[in-house]
């Protein structure tokens, strides 16, 4: 019995074609591959801003040796126990101009709620290295850690002996040739100077005229003039010295802050309360936490600050339910605040610490000032 026969012939099926719309179909899927695996590896022009650590104020750092100490110790003076948090926000940028972020991780994070993708530009300028900028916010942070320790002993009833120096120039300054870093500019046109934002006004007021400034330099008390120029400054005609400014203290006690690997001014109210609890016998938070962000300036004004929404989800999962904002933010917070975190907006060290009295004593905290739609 035969298995086979060797005369019949045997016909391949015809094979089956593909339709024209499964052909689009597998086309367009090998395209997108194609485009996402160009895409992943093309440069960007962002950065990816997200929560970054968060400190207690009242807690401990680790120092520049890697061992934990106070994050605020004092020196010279009484210190009472603290309990609770009083947390400082950071955030942490995600590329820089060396290295930016794929288009693949700038998609991700355009759709979590806890980062923001933002224009290279706006967070590394034109013609400034990491390194310049790093070197840039860490002065920053010394000089908020200062502003922060002026604020919270002035409140607590110290003179802190404010003199406000020159630390640089400007391009193109027109005190340039006139003064020189480190002169302490003791008034200006007849009235006393504490701060940059009194000079500047004084300067205003001259509409261009030549400012008499009494300087001290080596020891020695000095009359010069000094015209103004007029300048650009976001889109308004101001008039300014050219000059960047420092203020010194001369603390009657000895605060130190330790905060390695932090830069920028925002954690200045925070220090502040920080630091203003520590000297005073009863809890500022009745042993709530509470988290919060803002620049501080000596007389007690509350600034605003970059990245605020991506610090209240560092806020909530800190574990904190309780957060300071600074009203100049609120128009930022409108909409974006996570569950189980209450807002309280607040424009002075003054409005910061009604509010944790508020919740230290339980008192009507919803009617504190927050951040509303209108705001």
């Amino acid at each position: 019995m035969a298995l086979f026969d060797e005369n019949v012939t045997l016909t391949p099926a015809p094979r089956r074609r593909m339709s024209r719309g499964a052909l689009v179909g597998v086309w367009a899927l090998a395209v997108a591959l194609i485009v996402l695996l160009v895409i992943t590896f093309l440069p960007t022009s962002y950065v990816i801003q997200r929560p970054g650590p968060v400190y207690n104020t009242l807690g401990t750092a680790a120092s520049a040796e890697g061992e934990q100490v106070p994050l605020i110790s004092v020196a010279g003076a009484q210190t009472y126990p603290t309990d609770g948090a009083l947390d400082l926000l950071t955030v942490q940028v995600v590329g820089n101009r060396e290295r930016t972020p794929s288009w693949f991780e700038l998609a991700l994070a355009w759709f979590d709620p806890t980062r923001a993708v933002l224009p290279i530009d706006a967070v590394f300028p034109e013609g400034t290295s990491t390194e310049e900028r790093n070197s840039e916010s860490a002065a920053m942070m010394v000089d908020s850690q200062q502003e922060a320790t002026a604020a919270a002993l002035t409140e607590l009833g110290y003179d802190v002996g404010a003199t406000l120096t020159v630390h640089s120039f400007v391009e193109d300054s027109a005190a340039a040739g006139v003064l020189v870093e480190g002169d302490a500019i003791l008034s200006a046109d007849g009235a006393e100077v504490m701060d940059a934002a009194s000079l500047r006004e004084i300067v205003n007021e001259g509409g261009g005229d030549p400012v008499e400034l009494v300087i001290e330099r080596d020891g020695e008390e000095l009359t010069v003039p000094v015209t103004p120029k007029e300048t650009e400054v976001d889109g308004e005609t101001t008039l300014l010295l050219g000059i960047t400014l420092m203020t010194q203290y001369d603390f009657p006690i000895d605060v130190s802050i330790q905060l390695n690997n932090v830069g920028g001014p925002s954690a200045g109210m925070m220090f502040a309360l920080g630091i203003i609890d520590t000297l005073t016998p009863e809890e500022l938070n009745g042993g709530e936490n509470v988290a919060g962000t803002g620049t501080i300036t000596a007389d007690g004004t509350v600034g605003p600050i970059g990245g605020i929404r991506q610090k209240l989800w560092g806020a909530q999962e800190a574990g904190a339910e309780w957060f300071l904002a600074p009203e100049s933010n609120c128009d930022e917070v409108v909409g974006h605040v996570p569950d189980g975190l209450q807002v309280f907006a607040v424009e002075t060290l003054d409005d910061a610490l009604a509010a944790l009295e508020a919740v230290r004593d339980g008192g009507d905290v919803d009617a504190l000032p927050t951040c509303s739609a209108s705001a």
